[in-house]
């Protein structure tokens, strides 16, 4: 929502901000929202095994991680201006990159917590919870953002005004959700248990956020790629209306998908020891997201040339956005389906954590991330963009070269994993950090 305003205020504005997105926040958000896929693994597999109580501890032991390790990246915001100098962006560019970080301070400290309740919530199966709130900070973002720019004419600081209200409304909705008693099982109160044993929960979120940074921080190399491009206005932009698309699209296919993240259903399969059903649960989960990447890809080959203009009003960015619509709807395709068994979808604003997560097999993937996007992906980018002078379209062709790699990969783990001793291993790790129920509570 905010990219769309901002498109309509100033292309410099809107690189800026295209800049700010998707390499400042990705590469911190990469590594908070990455540590706190581990919250989905231990909460899911709690769930299924009706450790209940364990799932609220979980849950602070991710808060504490996630603001130990968000407040120790706060320079990536606060140099803002002179990061992005340093990357040689143009000058204008990286000043409106500069005072549009400053804002995202607010925006990802909310993320923070918001992201890691909502791995609490659905691990319960409490997607509708999730919906609602969600819904209602979509309902208050779009007015807000139409006043704070349009009518009390704040042009980029309206709409990151808005951007932060939004997301600090539907973390505090969330709060409201928790303490007031909605999740009485789960939730008994802050305990000083949330301090015990955190250090095996650090070593898989750190496993976990390697995996999700590897993916995220590829993305944000690709557009900073872009900002060398002979226009980089109009390739910055581009690029990153194309990724918010596919955003848009995950979020769409996740919603069909009944709200809920792949990871939960694995994970609370394996808390129940059934590793029957945990495999069942993945080739439905297949299936379905094959045939909502389908109806996709036709519609963007149908719709693509058209698609800029719900962005921009500049003719070039439309453009250039047109020229990548073809290979958008291949990336489309893959979107809704390497999601399902990695941790991420394209854009951390719509993390919703795979199979992988769900067994907790972070390490093994990422160590398949590094490969496929690092040393199979960017080289193809890189070579394509400027050496074979397809700029945009050859760092795109180089971005589906590296998803391509990673979706074939992941299948194969999957394919080979032994599910029953998953399932050991997950009753072996319950078991190790069970407390019982109001063990150290503060209240």
């Amino acid at each position: 929502i905010s990219i769309s305003f901002l498109g309509h205020i100033s292309s410099v504005d809107l690189a800026g901000y295209a800049l700010v997105q998707t390499i400042s926040e990705r590469f911190v958000d990469g590594i908070v929202i990455g540590m706190s896929s581990a919250t989905e693994t231990l909460c899911g597999q709690a769930f299924g095994a009706k450790q209940y109580h364990m799932m609220g501890i979980f849950l602070q032991r991710s808060w504490l991680v996630n603001l130990a390790t968000l407040t120790i990246l706060l320079p990536v915001f606060i140099f803002g201006t002179a990061i992005f100098s340093v990357l040689g962006e143009e000058n204008d560019i990286a000043e409106s990159a500069g005072r549009v970080s400053l804002w995202f301070i607010l925006f990802v400290y909310s993320i923070a917590f918001s992201i890691t309740i909502q791995m609490y919530l659905q691990a319960q199966q409490k997607n509708m919870v999730i919906a609602w709130l969600s819904v209602m900070q979509f309902a208050v973002h779009i007015p807000l953002s139409w006043l704070f720019v349009y009518v009390l004419d704040w042009g980029t600081n309206g709409a990151m005004a808005a951007l932060s209200i939004s997301s600090w409304l539907l973390a505090c909705g969330e709060f409201v959700y928790i303490f007031g008693g909605w999740c009485a099982d789960s939730w008994k109160g802050f305990s000083f248990a949330a301090f015990k044993d955190i250090f095996p929960v650090v070593k898989l979120s750190i496993s976990s956020g390697l995996m999700v940074c590897l993916e995220l921080w590829y993305y944000a190399i690709l557009v900073l790629l872009a900002g060398y491009m002979k226009n980089a206005e109009a390739s910055i932009s581009a690029f990153s209306i194309c990724l918010n698309v596919l955003g848009w699209i995950f979020m769409i296919s996740v919603g069909i998908m009944g709200s809920a993240t792949y990871a939960v259903r694995v994970a609370n399969e394996l808390g129940r020891g059934d590793a029957k059903a945990t495999k069942f649960s993945i080739k439905v989960l297949m299936g379905t997201s094959i045939v909502i990447g389908l109806l996709f890809w036709i519609l963007c080959l149908v719709f693509g040339n058209k698609l800029g203009y719900l962005f921009t009003n500049e003719e070039e960015v439309a453009r250039t956005v047109s020229d990548l619509s073809h290979l958008l709807a291949f990336s489309m395709l893959l979107n809704t389906i390497y999601p399902v068994l990695s941790g991420s979808s394209m854009l951390y604003l719509v993390y919703c954590p795979g199979v992988a997560v769900g067994a907790g097999l972070q390490t093994k993937a990422a160590i398949i991330n590094l490969v496929c996007f690092y040393i199979i992906g960017l080289p193809i980018g890189a070579i394509l963009g400027y050496v074979f002078q397809l700029q945009t379209q050859g760092i795109w062709i180089g971005m589906v070269s590296g998803v391509v790699t990673e979706t074939l990969a992941l299948s194969f783990m999957i394919w080979r994993a032994n599910w029953d001793e998953e399932v050991l291993i997950t009753s072996v790790r319950l078991k190790r950090w069970y407390l019982k129920s109001l063990e150290g509570n503060m209240t």
